[in-house]
């Protein structure tokens, strides 16, 4: 099963993996791919990797999670992390043709941190 890792270098962060997860692919992949992040505050999105809206989404998902004040962060500090990965998921989705993701003109797939900086594995199954 094809895995990769990405390095995050901010708490909240949304990296653009679409590359990485088509360099994944078998060449003759046809179907739909599974985009799977191994973690419980890190998620997997579908939307435009332009920069100011990766901006606007890292804005977005402190905005609407704070950062304090949860349960959770009497055990290890990082509630938000978790309630913010809730609302994204761990996975996605995508078609697959001839070995190549049939995304939108401006679609990419997202790997979303939300309790970096950290370094995670992403597995992609075709």
């Amino acid at each position: 099963m094809p895995t990769f890792t990405v390095e995050t270098d901010r708490r909240c962060q949304a990296v653009d993996v679409t590359e990485r997860v088509e360099s994944a692919l078998p060449a003759d992949a046809n179907g739909t791919a599974t985009i799977f992040v191994q973690h419980t505050t890190a998620g997997v999105a579908v939307n435009e990797a332009e920069s100011r809206l990766l901006g606007d989404f890292e804005s977005m998902l402190t905005d609407l999670v704070p950062d304090d004040g949860w349960d959770h962060d009497r055990l290890d500090g990082n509630a938000d992390a978790h309630l913010r990965t809730l609302l994204l998921g761990p996975g996605e989705t995508v078609p697959v043709d001839d070995g190549d993701l049939s995304l939108g003109t401006w679609q990419s797939v997202l790997l979303v941190e939300c309790d970096g900086p950290r370094e995670r594995t992403v597995t992609v199954r075709a």
